[in-house]
Parts: structure tokens; sequence; C-alpha cells
């Protein structure tokens, strides 16, 4: 197992990466808690794609700005005017959003592209929807549950997750250098070009 992952994350013997390969159980606990998180996402879609939810998007953010500080109202009048110009579309783009996430995770494709865009995403409920967790004064329990995803997504990237029981241990190396998209490191493509120089 240990040299197929260092095979697919694009190391060359001998070097670092092959010191640090992952050994098997784990390769298949970080497969296990990509895919749970993908199931988590494919309940947030689902709840996305209610009517509920559609109808009364501008509602969730309105009711995001009771108790909140001036700077964090600004905040999300800000967004609220931005989605106001078709409340309908910005839901359905949310819900198109989590489902494609949801998707990604689940079948470990164009992972990369996955973490960072759901972290992206989660930045953005969290902020906005949640309202930074707040308001936060007596009887304040937590920060919100939104920004849990993001040291997760985080976690998810670094381990490159989508390459154990996902199908970006097949797509990351044919998408040559641009394999960043699915599973690859970031710099893989870069120590690529100059190997060959």
């Amino acid at each position: 197992m240990t040299a197929s992952v260092t095979t697919h994350l694009g190391a060359q013997p001998n070097t670092r990466t092959s010191a640090i390969a992952l050994e098997g159980w784990r390769t298949k606990g970080i497969a296990a808690v990509r895919i749970a998180m993908g199931l988590i996402w494919v309940i947030n879609a689902w709840l996305k794609w209610q009517p509920d939810f559609i109808q009364n998007f501008s509602g969730y953010l309105t009711s995001a700005l009771d108790g909140q500080p001036p700077a964090v109202q600004s905040w999300i009048n800000f967004w609220q005017g931005i989605m106001q110009i078709d409340p309908t579309a910005f839901a359905i783009i949310v819900a198109i959003l989590e489902t494609a996430l949801a998707i990604s995770l689940i079948l470990g494709l164009f992972s990369n592209v996955g973490y960072v865009g759901g972290a992206l995403l989660s930045l953005i409920i969290w902020s906005v929807a949640e309202g930074f967790g707040g308001p936060y004064g007596p009887g304040a329990t937590d920060i919100g549950a939104a920004i849990i995803y993001v040291p997760v997504f985080a976690l998810l990237f670094f381990s490159s997750a989508g390459l154990y029981w996902g199908m970006d241990s097949w797509l990351t190396s044919r998408l040559g250098r641009w394999g960043f998209l699915a599973s690859a490191p970031l710099l893989a493509g870069r120590n690529a070009r100059a190997n060959t120089k």
C-alpha cells in the first residue's frame, strides 16, 4: 500500500514524501471520514432543495441579524443586498453547490476543488447565515456549527483524502498538470516540470 500511495502523490523514490506515506488502516480511516462528511452534506443539500428553504431564503439571512453588533449586521446586510437581486436563484445556487460538494466527497472526485470550495462555503454560511455564530453575550454556548467544517476540509485536503477509496486515485495522474484539481499536491505539477529541466 505504501508504494501505491507515494506513487499517487507524485513522489520520487528516496524523497521525504515516501517517508511519510500512510499505513493502510489510516487511509481507510481517512476515506471513511471523507465519505461520512459527504453523507452529512447529502442531508444538507437535501434540506436546501426543499421548497421551504428556497421560498424563505431571505428570511434565513434576516433572522441572523437579531442581536448582532453593528459590524456583523453590516456584513449580513451586505450579503442580503446582493442576494435580494434574485433570492430564489441564490437559494438554488446554494443547493447546487452543496449537492456538488456531497458528490465530490462521497466519490472522492476532484477532491481538492471540493475541499477548498467546501471550506469557503462553510465560512460564508458561518459568517452570513449564522452571523459568525453570534450574538455573543450571556447564554451564548458556542461559535456556531458551520465553522467546524473548515478544519475538517483542511485535514482532508492535506491528507489527499480523495486518493483513498476515491475516483481521484484513478483521475489524478490522468489530469497531468491539472492533477491538483483532484488529489495531487499543489506543488506536484511544479516539481514534475522542474525534474524535466
